[in-house]
């Protein structure tokens, strides 16, 4: 009974925190929305926010025994940006790519200056998606294997949180995956002083 009365408890206190992760990322999500006409205008350094989020994660790659490799510029790369929402988009596309990519894997981070946009992208060597699950990755609760999701305690909703920080920071997600070959999430975003780009 006492064992019992123990794994019931444990049982509650995972729904609990799952919960808990799911009020935050809903609340998230609709700050986020709340503001989408409001583009960010604060220099904002991709390179530091990667490397960051590379350091804040590290423990988890390495528990996964995923390797972590940052490419980037060595001086800064600027975005008109909202700081904290390029961590929390940073956070949730190299989280993702340690959850679901391969164990004894690597996660490639490769943040790209270009003249008028900046590039991010994430790259994983796991067992990538398949094509018919790509235009639907950034709905809310889309999950392609509900399981494993719930398993690597994932509520459904990161990559639409990280589409709609994208959308805000007038910016473009692109996708690329194929069976067998892993999976690329790459945020392409206006780099500072840039001038607007023509809708």
């Amino acid at each position: 009974p006492q064992e019992q009365a123990l794994s019931f408890i444990r049982m509650a206190q995972q729904q609990s925190v799952r919960m808990q992760r799911l009020v935050d990322d809903l609340l998230s999500l609709s700050r986020i929305e709340l503001r989408a006409h409001l583009a960010p205008e604060t220099p904002v350094d991709l390179t530091g926010i990667s490397r960051e989020i590379v350091d804040s994660l590290t423990l988890m790659a390495r528990e996964r025994e995923v390797t972590l490799t940052l490419r980037a510029p060595t001086e800064p790369v600027n975005v008109p940006g909202d700081r904290d929402e390029l961590l929390r988009l940073m956070e949730n596309l190299v989280e993702n790519a340690i959850k679901y990519g391969k164990s004894g894997g690597e996660v490639v981070i490769d943040v790209v200056d270009g003249p008028l946009e900046v590039s991010v992208g994430v790259r994983d060597d796991g067992p990538g998606i398949a094509p018919e699950h790509l235009p639907r990755l950034t709905e809310r609760f889309y999950r392609v294997d509900t399981a494993a999701s719930r398993e690597a305690g994932g509520t459904g909703l990161g990559l639409a949180i990280v589409k709609h920080i994208v959308l805000r920071h007038r910016g473009r997600l692109t996708i690329e995956s194929a069976l067998g070959e892993g999976a690329t999430f790459k945020a392409v975003l206006p780099r500072f002083g840039a001038p607007p780009r023509k809708p």
